[in-house]
């Protein structure tokens, strides 16, 4: 598969090494030509939106995006970490597919850390990735992609389902960074 991650930070390079392994990776970052930007994104089989959730409209801001699966990674975190920008009556996600609304907007790898995204093997036990979207092929390639890193991929269901997911990530934030969790742990799936 050829993914085009939009963005080079943590959260970016650590989806993109681990998906080197079997994928095509490609980035796209501002320094990137526009002409370069359109063709990379344009030959994507899926997109990869990886930085922070107030540049999400400037990063996507031209791109060939129709039909795309657009994975968005953000969460829309205010400054100090301490609370959502935005949530439970909308989602980053949610106005990420107003402003792109050809494209198949999937919310997906925001609820960990990225050095989480980077490993996310815990002995035998597999990291949840719960996946929300209201295409189905959409969100199945985006399943895939999970499955690839080693998460265990998860139907969150609808996209609107994004708005517990940006707040999962908030609640992992809070244990991590104030409950005295450090960034080494994330959320599993017990079944019965």
């Amino acid at each position: 598969m050829r993914v085009t991650i939009i963005g080079a930070g943590h959260v970016g390079t650590a989806l993109g090494e681990g998906w080197a392994k079997k994928h095509q990776v490609h980035y796209v970052t501002r320094a990137c030509p526009p002409h370069e930007r359109g063709t990379v994104v344009n030959e994507a089989d899926a997109v990869v939106l990886a930085t922070p959730a107030d540049q999400a409209k400037a990063a996507v801001s031209g791109l060939p995006l129709f039909g795309k699966t657009l994975i968005d990674c953000t969460n829309p975190f205010k400054a100090d970490l301490s609370a959502l920008e935005i949530g439970h009556s909308t989602s980053a996600a949610e106005k990420l597919a107003a402003l792109v609304p050809d494209a198949r907007v999937v919310k997906a790898f925001n609820t960990v850390g990225y050095g989480i995204l980077a490993n996310p093997r815990f002995g035998d036990s597999k990291v949840m990735m719960m996946i929300a979207g209201d295409h189905a092929a959409a969100k199945q390639r985006t399943m895939s992609l999970a499955a690839d890193l080693g998460f265990e991929p998860i139907d969150a269901g609808p996209l609107m389902q994004a708005r517990l997911l940006e707040s999962l990530a908030m609640l992992w934030i809070s244990l991590a960074m104030k409950g005295g969790l450090g960034r080494d742990f994330a959320f599993g799936l017990l079944r019965r």
